[in-house]
């Protein structure tokens, strides 16, 4: 399909470049990125990181962009459809409804997030947090005030307030996605990301030189210094077993989490990057593109995530309160911090809004993949892919809050899709630019209108290193957390529907695939068979 005939696309470069460094930057950044670190050695697990977001984060990146814009060439902006045009067969169609049961998952429990982000916002806003007069009375306060928030220790909609807590929160949340949604790529998503990226920038920098300029040290405490605070972040710390530091690097498990952790970092292997690059007209660069939005996401996980919830939460509460879960970290650990810290209820407002921020840009790019497959694949008008995608989103959403006690169904989909899937969709996208389209071709394709090239050495990592150490990493991935996962599986009942429900789901998205592929393999665009590939 000819540009002049889309219907939608990007205003401008800036648009798109901010839109999907906005699908990474997310909770993962400022919540779960410093956890990571303070868990698995300090300044000795950004070797294992950078190791990953050179051989598996910038590679897949660029494949993402080359096949996504090479897609668009034919009018393609699905993962099913661009899978089938790059690999030049109906197998990889079928294939591609990984890309979209990932992100419909995903944003069926990170919507949920989402909303408990600006619940907590509106509730520094409105003081409505109280951890009490007494600091020995903290923990347990805030903990019990999240575990009520989210309804950890029941499940139901009406369990311990949800209606006002949950529900309302959730509902509003989730109609702002879907009316940007509805509004398109450049009405909706870019000109939301204009402003919410920069905004989201502004009160990240605002707690940072809240925490940059703390002096929070006592004759009780002298070591709760702020050097000290970033030393527990970045200094190499000793191995597991007393050992030096270099011994860290012997453990798969960190280089487990470093590869992770890049995954969720840089929206790899989600299915959004592949349907953003789609909207690009035939000569937009992608290589300088995509190297910008990932550099963007960098300084904001690095730069920002890593020097605001460790620093802060060991100042305030010492080596003990620095270290934790996401959850725990974000929601039970910060607001412990917010009530020492001075002004706390206004830093608590900001850092909870920037969440929030950095959720909602996240969660858009996530509903976008289905919406174009069931646009182009059930040629679906705009109000009923959006009804249809509403409605099933709603249910699986519905779901995760219903099932609430102790977060069971939200761990089980995110272990699944989360996790599980995305290493299995960014394994297929190298396999299919490196050996279904070719490495040459796709190199080729990759430089059309770019600004700068991509170093020959990457034609051999895209073909062999990445490949090889996604799949040495998923396999050490699987024997570390599936045995003991499958075990649990079934218990309380919850896990067990929660899979139910990603196969229900994954079975009707194969279904429409096979009716979408009937009207793919009557067309063809601007005269060019999608038989001979691209």
């Amino acid at each position: 399909m000819s540009d002049s005939k889309k219907v939608d696309g990007w205003g401008s470069r800036l648009g798109v470049i901010l839109a999907v460094a906005g699908s990474a930057v997310g909770l993962g950044n400022f919540l779960r990125f410093p956890g990571q670190v303070a868990n698995n050695g300090g300044g000795t697990f950004m070797i294992p990181y950078f190791i990953a977001f050179i051989l598996l984060g910038i590679p897949i990146c660029w494949v993402e962009w080359s096949m996504g814009r090479e897609g668009g060439r034919f009018g393609f902006h699905s993962c099913p459809a661009i899978f089938g045009a790059v690999g030049r067969n109906r197998f990889w169609r079928y294939l591609g409804v990984v890309g979209i049961i990932v992100p419909l998952i995903i944003y069926m429990y990170y919507i949920v997030i989402e909303s408990w982000c600006l619940g907590y916002a509106l509730s520094y806003a409105f003081g409505m947090i109280d951890l009490g007069e007494n600091p020995a009375d903290y923990t347990a306060r805030s903990s019990a005030f999240f575990d009520s928030f989210v309804g950890m220790n029941q499940d139901g909609f009406l369990s311990e307030g949800l209606v006002p807590n949950r529900l309302l929160l959730w509902g509003g949340v989730f109609v702002i996605n879907f009316i940007l949604i509805f509004n398109g790529i450049s009405k909706g998503v870019e000109t939301f990301c204009k402003w919410a990226m920069p905004m989201m920038g502004l009160c990240a920098f605002a707690v940072l030189i809240r925490v940059l300029t703390l002096d929070v040290a006592t004759p009780e405490f002298p070591d709760r210094t702020l050097l000290n605070g970033l030393g527990f972040m970045w200094n190499p710390k000793p191995a597991a077993d007393g050992g030096p530091w270099w011994m860290t690097l012997g453990n798969s498990g960190v280089w487990l989490a470093a590869t992770g952790q890049i995954f969720f970092s840089l929206s790899v292997g989600l299915g959004v990057i592949i349907n953003y690059a789609s909207y690009l007209k035939r000569d937009d660069d992608v290589v300088l593109s995509g190297l910008t939005a990932s550099s963007i996401n960098e300084f904001f996980e690095v730069c920002l995530g890593g020097l605001i919830t460790i620093p802060a939460a060991f100042m305030f509460l010492g080596a003990a309160g620095a270290v934790g879960s996401t959850f725990g970290l974000g929601f039970n650990t910060l607001p412990i911090v917010f009530e020492y810290m001075p002004a706390g209820r206004v830093f608590g407002f900001l850092w909870f809004f920037m969440l929030f921020l950095a959720a909602i840009t996240s969660s858009i790019s996530m509903l976008q993949p289905a919406i174009a497959f069931l646009e182009e694949g059930l040629q679906l008008k705009r109000r009923a892919s959006v009804a249809l995608l509403g409605l099933l989103t709603a249910l699986g959403s519905l779901f995760v809050i219903y099932f609430s006690k102790g977060m069971l169904a939200l761990d089980t989909m995110d272990f699944w899709v989360g996790t599980f899937f995305v290493f299995v969709l960014a394994t297929m996208q190298v396999i299919l630019f490196g050996w279904g389209l070719g490495i040459e071709k796709g190199m080729e394709a990759a430089h059309r209108g770019a600004e700068m090239r991509i170093p020959r050495i990457f034609s051999f990592i895209i073909k062999y290193v990445s490949p090889a150490y996604l799949l040495t990493v998923f396999v050490f991935w699987c024997k570390q957390n599936v045995p003991k996962y499958w075990q649990t599986l079934g218990e309380g009942g919850v896990p067990l529907y929660a899979v139910c429900l990603i196969g229900v789901f994954f079975l009707f998205i194969l279904l429409l695939i096979h009716i979408a592929s009937e009207r793919w393999d009557t067309v063809s665009w601007d005269g060019e068979s999608l038989e001979d590939g691209l």
